[in-house]
């Protein structure tokens, strides 16, 4: 398992190009001097019964942005954030509970432009200890945990689309059981799968 996390921490390094909701739809021009906001996520990573599994959420269906949909815990830069990394460790122990010092930082993953207007950066964390889950009560349904070895597989990858503002859109999903994990969050996954397959 040391060799696996080892593994990780060094393709971390530089890891891939920045992506986005828009990588599927090239004919998109999208407007230069776009003013994006800063945010971050947290992947987290935990070791559970000899294997590691990826935390993600399930958000809220009273949200105004994303409801019902799976994603990992974090959100906007605060003023008071040092820098991204404290913003995805902040989002995650207001999100889930997770303890700001039970997460060992691995790496970063380059970041992803969002339709609404978002960079978001994926921090890639290991937890050193189990925690108590406390999901955040209005902004988020469900915490759950997802094999590291499915998400991190280009095959288990698929490219759907659907009709938005009058155009057909594609994005990535990765659905695993009964949950469907789509868009941002699939292709977020997507690039670290990449990072992990990179030569």
């Amino acid at each position: 398992m040391p060799e696996r996390i080892a593994h990780i921490r060094s393709k971390l390094v530089g890891a891939n190009s920045p992506s986005s909701d828009y990588d599927l739809n090239p004919e998109i021009n999208l407007p230069w001097g776009r003013k994006l906001r800063e945010a971050a996520v947290l992947v987290p990573l935990i070791e559970q019964n000899g294997e590691w599994r990826v935390i993600l959420t399930m958000r809220s269906s009273a949200l105004k942005h994303h409801p019902g949909q799976i994603a990992f815990p974090g959100g906007k830069q605060d003023e008071s954030d040092e820098n991204l990394i404290q913003t995805a460790l902040r989002e995650a122990e207001e999100e889930i509970g997770l303890p700001r010092g039970n997460v060992e930082i691995l790496g970063t993953l380059a970041p992803h432009e969002t339709v609404t207007g978002f960079t978001v950066t994926p921090i890639v964390g290991l937890l050193k200890a189990p925690f108590g889950i406390r999901p955040e009560a209005g902004e988020v349904t469900e915490v759950f945990t997802v094999p590291l070895a499915f998400l991190t597989k280009p095959e288990n990858f698929q490219i759907q689309s659907r009709r938005w503002r009058g155009k057909r859109r594609y994005y990535y999903t990765i659905p695993y059981g009964s949950y469907y994990i789509w868009g941002a969050t699939a292709r977020m996954l997507r690039a670290f799968a990449d990072a992990l397959a990179a030569r």
